[in-house]
């Protein structure tokens, strides 16, 4: 008898134990139906703005180490699908960039007005057109967010078709003529078409984030049927003066020259394994070059390109010292 007392007071005791551990949470109430509400952001957005009924976005909101970039420099193009409204609540995404890539430079080797008449009613055009007029006009023929066909068969790196990627400037020069004895004799530029030139180029580059390894001539991304801008052309006075495009250290390419002796040089200057070497860095840098391991007439003409550009003293198609040091020099700089 007193074991089933004992008993049954230990389970009263575990019962009121175990009643007072327990929590009753409160039922949670209905609240209204979900809706399909927009997504939060973390901060407000600059907002679109409108001048004469036309949308534009000025800022930039997106990562520009990645080379993002949000900002219109034209008016916003939307689509007008019948029946219902475009909504720009959550514009713009930070995952976009420019179109525009590369800036590509030609000479139009005609006059004033037979340059213009090319680039407005024939079949090739450029965004923009350099005078030689010595004033301060600079001729729009392409919006920039289109198409020019300034190009034509193109690469340069890992990228083909250049007209898809890039804007073009066409500069007034009549190009060359072949002396007695066949070498090409080169226009000069103008200085005030120069100046010209490097303020739009600056002003194109600024906005659309173009680095100076694709700030290019037309020969460099055509060079087996191109010349222009040609070797009058002042690359280094544009690198100099107003930070533009590329060029080699002085200091680099003369590190380089000082590896080799004319003797040296002239007994591997012919030999597969150096030629096939030269042509690996020309292909390094950006031209579109196939190795062989012999200077075929293609081949030469990409080495003139570079010389063009880079040596335009002399531009014989033909590896000195100077010219694979310099190659070396620019593909130490610009990797």
């Amino acid at each position: 008898m007193k074991i089933d007392k004992i008993l049954c007071i230990i389970g009263l005791c575990c019962l009121m134990i175990s009643c007072s551990a327990q929590r009753i949470e409160p039922q949670p109430t209905a609240g209204p139906p979900k809706t399909n509400a927009e997504p939060s952001r973390t901060a407000p957005k600059p907002a679109i703005t409108q001048s004469h009924g036309v949308e534009f976005y000025r800022q930039n909101i997106g990562d520009i180490t990645k080379n993002d970039n949000t900002i219109s420099h034209g008016s916003i193009v939307s689509a007008k699908p019948q029946g219902y409204v475009i909504s720009k609540s959550f514009f713009p995404a930070v995952a976009q960039n420019f179109r525009q890539r590369y800036l590509i430079l030609h000479y139009t080797a005609l006059d004033e007005e037979k340059s213009v008449r090319v680039l407005t009613q024939q079949a090739v055009s450029s965004h923009y057109l350099v005078n030689n007029l010595g004033d301060r006009e600079i001729y729009q023929l392409v919006d920039e967010n289109k198409r020019a066909y300034h190009a034509g068969v193109s690469a340069w790196r890992n990228d083909k078709n250049l007209n898809d990627t890039s804007i073009g400037i066409e500069i007034v020069n009549t190009g060359y003529i072949l002396d007695s004895v066949g070498k090409k004799v080169f226009s000069p530029y103008d200085e005030s078409q120069i100046k010209k030139v490097a303020a739009l180029v600056k002003d194109i580059v600024e906005r659309y984030q173009i680095p100076p390894v694709n700030i290019l001539a037309h020969s460099d991304i055509a060079p087996t049927r191109k010349q222009d801008p040609g070797p009058m052309f002042p690359w280094k006075k544009l690198y100099d003066e107003y930070n533009i495009g590329m060029w080699y250290d002085e200091e680099m390419k003369q590190k380089f020259m000082n590896e080799t002796t004319n003797e040296s040089f002239a007994f591997e200057q012919n030999s597969i394994p150096f030629i096939t070497k030269v042509q690996n860095g020309l292909k390094k840098f950006g031209y579109d070059i196939v190795p062989t391991g012999v200077w075929n007439r293609e081949n030469i003409k990409v080495l003139e390109a570079f010389q063009y550009r880079f040596r335009p003293e002399i531009y014989d198609g033909v590896v000195d010292r100077e010219t694979w040091a310099i190659l070396q020099a620019l593909n130490q700089k610009y990797p």
